[in-house]
């Protein structure tokens, strides 16, 4: 079995994540000791090499997606420039928050994110997928201004804002590595 990163942290539970780059992660308590995340990683053996062997062909076909120009990207800035600082005002007054910067850039394995600041961060991409996608990602940022987190109650403001959000965060999910993978190629 591939190597395993141990991450110890203010946590009570223990879990497993096979990460897009087919790394295996386990996060755990500070006090559990270090035979204990042994055993649970042998418990969990098949999983993980399930999902190791899972990304590593996910990763495969991704690197078969032909990338776009720079030419194309820069056009996509544009794009994006324009539309995205639209759709952010436009959620922003209806969620009731401030936010400070917006900034495009081309990024390899996010949508958007949201700083304590409030600056938020957009992928030039979002501008290859459908427009309720754009609405998700923005109403997912902003939302993080009331919760910086990704707790219950955070979803719950970001179904208040956007009540289909869970239909266009499973086609994010089905179809956003393809699209990151032609638009990140080349960064």
């Amino acid at each position: 079995m591939r190597e395993v990163v141990v991450i110890k942290s203010k946590r009570k539970s223990i879990s497993v994540e096979v990460n897009a780059r087919a790394e295996v992660i386990v996060r755990a308590p500070r006090w559990m000791p270090n035979y204990k995340i042994k055993e649970f990683v042998e418990k969990h053996r098949e999983f993980i090499e399930k999902s190791v062997a899972k990304m590593e062909r996910r990763r495969e076909e991704l690197a078969r997606i032909p990338g776009i120009s720079d030419e194309e990207r820069k056009v996509l800035a544009m794009q994006a420039a324009e539309v995205i600082p639209q759709r952010v005002r436009f959620y922003a007054e209806r969620i009731g928050v401030t936010y400070n910067r917006i900034t495009i850039k081309n990024q390899r394995t996010r949508w958007g994110s949201c700083s304590e600041k409030g600056n938020l961060n957009f992928n030039l991409a979002l501008m290859k997928v459908p427009p309720q996608v754009l609405d998700y990602v923005v109403v997912h940022e902003l939302c993080h201004r009331l919760e910086m987190n990704h707790s219950d109650r955070f979803w719950r403001e970001v179904e208040k804002a956007f009540p289909e959000y869970k239909t266009w965060r499973r086609w994010l999910k089905d179809n956003g590595s393809r699209i990151m993978a032609e638009v990140g190629k080349g960064i």
